[in-house]
């Protein structure tokens, strides 16, 4: 049950009475001065009751029709793998023998005393066993490593993701699990690495594209076992979006989803693409961030199920293209000449303050201290022509590509109790990790009938260290420059390219991209050492020959195995159905994005 107090159950009847199986180590303190059969000396914890076998052998096991139902009844206790042990069947017909007889139904009384001893044990334990967290992930779309004031940018006016990075751990080393859309979230849901599961691009609207049925989500592990789960925002797995033969968001584990297939359209203002449980809703009056917040906002008070944990898995449109943003959030930066970079520093100002307002309502609602939230972003900063401002910090490169400016992410998380308020750690973790972090967390079982490329990382957020199987591996076959694929192995890391031609510019599938997909190699390959070269400057790969060699037969071995996993898509064109609906703003910024 990971570190979570729990218990195991089994319903059993013993002689018509109803009774719970229980495992566990610990003992409640009400039951330290309890002497159930007139016998000088109580129990007062697990190993103590053990020493006390003899008062139930005594007391229970007296005749030769419940010596059976008694040893097993003992054996419960006397586990040391916290599974409970016992036969059922054996109870019952012990039971049923004692109805029988006058002298073995008294005997019997003292066995049913025991039975509601542990009735006992169960309810004190059940009060004081630790429930399990609610669980909240919020994505930013497209936020830069360098777009927030807790993460250097000092033009920006973040206030509650600031505050909330005071109150919990903050992440320097935090990834993505691509530098591109879909495939980040296809990592985030299912633990493995994109091109493992076939999400190779941003998904375009009607593309064959989608999260296959076979995946499993950490959203329908969640959902089966016990959490109330909702996905409000960006959904971006699929291109037949709320369309016949594809799986939508209840079919990977929401049971509650607000979803839109890909960007707010026309733009952030007003968005008419937001669909609710599959009915279509028209134009809403509003900005993105806000919709999706107050969406949220109501799930939390009028709909989820009280009775469960949830979770809730809130992705913001902003700051990705189309941007539109309020007056109100633009003029907080009147100071810059150029408005397109008044409507992007508006734009994240926007979206920090929907998150606050879904913090207040946790807090109004008394949900801050069993909740764990988790707020990131899907990739790097596009940098666009409309757009030209994302902030990447001291990291090379963009959205696209494989340097850490395309992968490397703002990461922080709260959790009272758990975490330690304004604190920073450099432990390298990334979007494949969220699935087994949680599983962990909500005491539940990882899927064991697939390769998993994420690790736990609850030991990082107690400031130690994760225990990794394996290296942090990404691939991006259109990524805009020569490296396709790179991997990081503690401060190391290794970038390579493909003996393939580059795919074309746009959102096709071709039988070109497809054979590269199955057949290319790795070549042209890098290496950085990431902990001293934030930047990715100094190319160490003659410098450190040894080091280059090991990385090299690991990546290599990596690629081998995703490429023979990887499914292929059938050829298909793009309509280009979101581009024909956009509506970019009148303003042109005024200076040009960074080749």
């Amino acid at each position: 049950m990971g570190r979570q107090s729990a218990l195991n159950f089994r319903n059993l009847s013993v002689g018509g009475f109803g009774f719970v199986a229980i495992s566990g180590d610990a003992f409640p303190e009400s039951l330290r001065q309890l002497d159930p059969f007139g016998e000088r000396e109580g129990f007062g914890s697990f190993d103590q009751f053990r020493r006390h076998e003899r008062i139930f052998r005594r007391h229970i096991a007296k005749c030769n029709g419940l010596i059976l139902a008694a040893a097993e009844f003992i054996e419960i206790w006397d586990t040391e793998d916290g599974v409970p042990l016992i036969d059922g069947n054996s109870l019952r017909a012990a039971g049923q023998f004692a109805r029988r007889s006058p002298i073995m139904r008294l005997m019997f009384r003292r066995l049913s005393f025991c039975v509601s001893l542990c009735f006992l044990w169960l309810n004190a334990l059940a009060g004081a066993a630790e429930p399990r967290p609610n669980i909240v992930v919020v994505l930013a779309d497209d936020l830069g490593y360098g777009d927030l004031a807790c993460y250097g940018e000092p033009n920006v006016h973040t206030p509650h993701l600031d505050h909330f990075a005071s109150e919990g751990l903050r992440f320097t080393d935090c990834y993505s699990a691509s530098s591109s859309c879909s495939p980040a979230r296809t990592g985030l849901m299912t633990g493995r690495t994109p091109y493992r599961v076939g999400t190779y691009v941003a998904i375009p609207f009607l593309s064959p594209i989608h999260l296959r049925t076979n995946e499993i989500t950490v959203a329908t592990l969640l959902r089966d076992s016990g959490y109330a789960t909702s996905h409000v925002g960006k959904w971006h797995l699929n291109g037949s979006f709320n369309l016949p033969g594809q799986p939508q968001p209840n079919d990977h584990g929401f049971e509650y989803w607000f979803s839109t297939q890909n960007n707010c359209l026309p733009n952030h203002k007003d968005p008419y693409n937001f669909v609710r449980n599959g009915i279509p809703l028209g134009r809403i009056e509003g900005y993105g961030a806000d919709i999706v917040s107050r969406e949220a906002i109501d799930w939390l008070r009028e709909t989820r199920d009280k009775t469960k944990p949830f979770f809730l898995y809130v992705c913001f449109h902003e700051p990705h293209e189309p941007i539109a943003t309020a007056p109100e959030y633009a003029e907080l930066y009147a100071k810059f000449p150029d408005p397109a970079q008044r409507a992007y520093l508006g734009n994240i100002t926007q979206m920090d303050a929907a998150f606050g307002r879904l913090m207040a309502e946790l807090d109004a609602q008394g949900l801050r201290d069993n909740t764990l939230i988790l707020f990131t972003s899907d990739n790097g900063p596009a940098i666009t022509r409309f757009h030209p401002y994302g902030s990447t910090g001291p990291l090379r490169a963009k959205k696209g590509h494989q340097y850490d400016g395309g992968i490397r992410v703002p990461g922080i998380v709260r959790w009272p109790g758990k975490v330690t308020p304004g604190t920073v750690s450099s432990e390298p973790i990334s979007g494949v990790d969220l699935l087994p972090t949680l599983c962990e967390i909500a005491g539940v079982d990882a899927p064991k009938d697939r390769a998993l490329d994420g690790a736990s990382i609850l030991s990082a957020l107690e400031g130690g260290r994760i225990r990794r199987t394996k290296p942090l591996y990404w691939q991006y076959n259109r990524s805009a420059s020569k490296m396709k694929v790179a991997m990081r192995d503690g401060d190391w890391k290794m970038l390579a390219e493909l003996d393939a031609p580059a795919p074309r510019a746009g959102a096709d599938i071709t039988e070109l991209q497809m054979r590269a997909l199955k057949q290319a190699n790795l070549t042209g390959f890098e290496l950085y050492n990431v902990r001293f070269d934030v930047g990715e400057i100094q190319e160490l790969s003659i410098e450190e020959p040894k080091q280059f060699a090991t990385m090299r037969k690991k990546l290599i071995s990596f690629y081998r195995e995703v490429q023979n996993e990887n499914p292929v898509w059938p050829v298909w064109k793009s309509p280009r159905y979101e581009q024909k609906r956009i509506e970019w703003p009148e303003y042109k910024a005024l200076i040009k994005p960074p080749k």
